[in-house]
């Protein structure tokens, strides 16, 4: 049963197996480092924290390992299940949460969105096409100046209908793109190569820095100029088919762009593992045959500790 603090409260093990008293740990690692934490949860917390020795132990390990996930201990050092591992899976299942929320939010305020591992099509008011790639929002601010559409989370494709008279312009993770006819994508994630054009060309600003970018161009963000070079922007979209192509990634890259098709969190053990090549194309909305398939062709060691939080690592 949840506490009035919206914590676990102490007692017996959940039905699931997790310790409620870890699991009030990661709660409150997740609410204070939350940017909308109050002093009154923080008075709440002192309470909770001092009511217990068991509550301060569980703090402090929840809180290294939040700090610390994605560099954690190595496997080979425990034997079975562990407490940390338990502890890892609520803090996966309270991060999906905070995450989730985060989602909802942007959903509330936008007039198109798709869920987690889904990927959706419409047709916006002028006839341009719009592709919503896996928890994307986005809200159309046409104007009779400008067709305006704010990304408000993930990545979108665009195929513009011409239309001289109203520039088609995007805005999204600190970035703008003006087009009048063509068809590009951005992404608001703070990814490598936030914009790229399939088809015409576009202006892209940023932070006072411009660049023009054509057809078979991406941007990469540098330190103080917007960096154009030539990329495969087909392999880039591919998404909009349900695919994900990749040609000579680091693991570690290939398994950071599967988790953003699946709730929860992939986390990857071995850094050496992460720098090994991938070459292949998987199934968008089947990341589990694709960490599968990852398993088989590299070795790797998949370990699913609950549906929110996926191990990857060497074989022992």
């Amino acid at each position: 049963m949840a506490g009035s603090d919206g914590t676990e409260a102490d007692g017996a093990d959940t039905d699931d197996g997790e310790d409620p008293i870890e699991r009030a740990a990661a709660a409150w690692v997740a609410r204070l480092s939350s940017s909308d934490a109050t002093e009154a949860d923080r008075r709440a917390f002192e309470a909770w924290h001092a009511a217990d020795p068991a509550h301060a132990a569980a703090y402090a390990e929840m809180d290294a390992l939040w700090r610390q996930l994605g560099q954690l201990p190595d496997p080979r050092r425990r034997k079975g299940p562990s407490k940390t591992l338990a502890g890892l899976a609520a803090l996966a299942l309270i991060g999906g949460a905070l995450a989730g929320q985060g989602g909802l939010l942007d959903r509330l305020r936008a007039d198109l969105w798709s869920g987690v591992g889904s990927i959706e099509h419409a047709t916006l008011p002028d006839g341009s096409r719009v592709d919503l790639n896996t928890d994307t929002a986005i809200a159309v601010r046409f104007t009779a100046q400008e067709r305006g559409i704010e990304l408000l989370r993930g990545e979108a494709s665009f195929d513009v209908v011409p239309d001289p008279s109203r520039p088609f312009v995007v805005r999204g993770g600190g970035f703008s793109v003006r087009a009048l006819g063509t068809r590009f994508f951005l992404r608001a994630d703070g990814a490598d190569s936030p914009v790229g054009v399939v088809e015409g060309r576009v202006d892209v600003s940023a932070e006072g820095r411009h660049a023009v970018v054509s057809a078979g161009e991406a941007v990469r963000s540098g330190d103080d100029v917007l960096r154009v070079s030539a990329a495969d922007v087909e392999r880039d979209t591919a998404w909009r088919d349900g695919r994900l192509i990749f040609a000579g990634k680091p693991l570690a890259a290939v398994l950071a762009e599967l988790d953003r098709y699946r709730r929860g969190r992939i986390v990857l053990l071995d850094a050496r593992l992460g720098e090994r090549r991938v070459t292949g194309a998987f199934d968008a909305r089947n990341t589990d045959e694709a960490l599968d398939v990852i398993a088989a062709t590299m070795g790797a060691r998949i370990r699913r500790l609950s549906p929110l939080l996926v191990l990857v690592g060497s074989p022992l």
